[in-house]
């Protein structure tokens, strides 16, 4: 069992950076690939990038590729989503989610969710 605690949202200008953090518990937090999401008002939860159970490998979004960063920190419990030059249309609320399978990007086949942080990005 996984639990997950995402934060570090809030009200950030366009062009601005801000980071999440989100915080696992369970024994077996290590052995599963983390999964980032977002969703905008009105709109499906989309994929926005993953990480590796290590950490060696990051997989992201056309959409936010070069502008966001996903790392982990196992002995902490905890990945990271750094989001900088933030756009408007980067407004959402941000969820982690663990899964056993690294690149799965498919929201249905996740295997634990938080209950996601909002961010929003104001022009």
């Amino acid at each position: 069992q996984v639990q997950l605690v995402e934060s570090g949202g809030g009200l950030v200008q366009a062009g601005g950076s801000l980071r999440l953090s989100c915080a696992a518990s369970g024994r077996s937090f290590s052995m599963y690939a983390v999964d980032w999401f977002r969703q905008a008002s009105g709109k499906e939860r989309e994929f926005v990038g993953a990480i590796n159970w290590s950490g060696g490998l990051t997989v992201y979004a056309a959409s936010v590729k070069g502008r966001f960063t996903i790392s982990r920190d196992n002995a902490k419990n905890t990945v990271y989503l750094q989001m900088n030059s933030l756009k408007p249309e980067d407004t959402a609320v941000y969820y982690c989610a663990a899964d056993r399978t690294f690149d799965n990007r498919r929201v249905n086949d996740m295997d634990y969710w938080g209950k996601g942080t909002l961010v929003t990005v104001s022009s």
